[in-house]
């Protein structure tokens, strides 16, 4: 497995005015190779939960376990955990700061200690995984559109080269071509690579669209977990928990109420489509 979570607890500014409960008890497996969509309202404890898993907050209680080894063990290294996941926060590309794109990916292979030869390899390596072409590569990263930033930045974590990637609604503030750019690109890397990705986000559709299995969080607590399909017929729930379903999950729930035989539960437009047309 890639991530083992037993009883995790976290409680912000402990024993002041200001303690807040984040996380409440959460138990979590995730095989290695899964691409998991992570939903939650704003303070659901979601953001809290993916910066525990390469060691960016230490747990309050409880323990995780990531490719084998437990965080904040007496064996464990956070150096080398965060190259083991990546992570890569909402806006990545505020924290460019290089002169050229190649010089921003090869940051964190540098530090590494890696030879000159490594570190090549690895930026154009990164830079190709993203669908970046070399003519950019000696290019300013401000010069470029912002999905062309988001994905320099992306490529500065894969060339650290992570066996898990977690992107932090990696497509926030793009224009919808630029989203389902950086989105295919995941899914292509996921694909290709069988690396394990978490994908926290608060389109519903994205979701649907992308990932195997959802988490779905509220009130610092790991309350609904499953396929899409199962998660995605609670819209009782969901809604109340501040959370939304695909609108063609709505649409097809109205005419299932209509006498239309669905079957299952339809998350994206070509299901629906098919289901329609299965209905003529």
């Amino acid at each position: 497995m890639a991530i083992e979570i037993k009883e995790l607890d976290y409680i912000y500014s402990q024993g002041t005015p200001y303690e807040k409960h984040a996380l409440n008890g959460v138990n979590l497996t995730i095989e290695q190779g899964e691409f998991i969509g992570l939903i939650g309202h704003t303070g659901s404890g979601k953001s809290t939960l993916i910066q525990h898993l390469n060691g960016l907050l230490k747990p309050t209680s409880g323990t995780i376990t990531v490719d084998g080894t437990v965080l904040f063990s007496e064996k464990s290294s956070q150096k080398l955990i965060r190259q083991h996941v990546g992570l890569v926060f909402q806006y990545p590309e505020h924290q460019l700061f290089e002169l050229t794109v190649y010089k921003d990916v090869a940051f964190g292979p540098k530090n590494m200690g890696l030879d000159e030869k490594d570190i090549d390899q690895r930026v154009c390596d990164a830079l190709k995984k993203v669908g970046l072409s070399e003519d950019i590569y000696e290019k300013s990263p401000f010069e470029l559109s912002g999905g062309q930033k988001r994905r320099v930045a992306i490529a500065g974590v894969l060339a650290m080269r992570p066996n898990i990637l977690i992107l932090d609604e990696p497509t926030a503030g793009l224009d919808p071509a630029g989203r389902d750019e950086i989105l295919d690109e995941i899914k292509r890397l996921h694909k290709k690579e069988k690396m394990t990705i978490i994908l926290v986000s608060h389109s519903m559709e994205d979701i649907a669209n992308y990932v195997q299995r959802i988490l779905v969080m509220d009130g610092g607590k790991l309350i609904l977990q499953g396929d899409k399909y199962s998660v995605f017929k609670e819209i009782d729930l969901l809604e109340k928990i501040g959370l939304g379903v695909p609108h063609v999950a709505k649409i097809c729930n109205a005419l299932q109420q209509k006498g239309w035989h669905m079957g299952r539960t339809v998350t994206t437009l070509d299901e629906a489509i098919e289901m329609i047309k299965n209905n003529r």
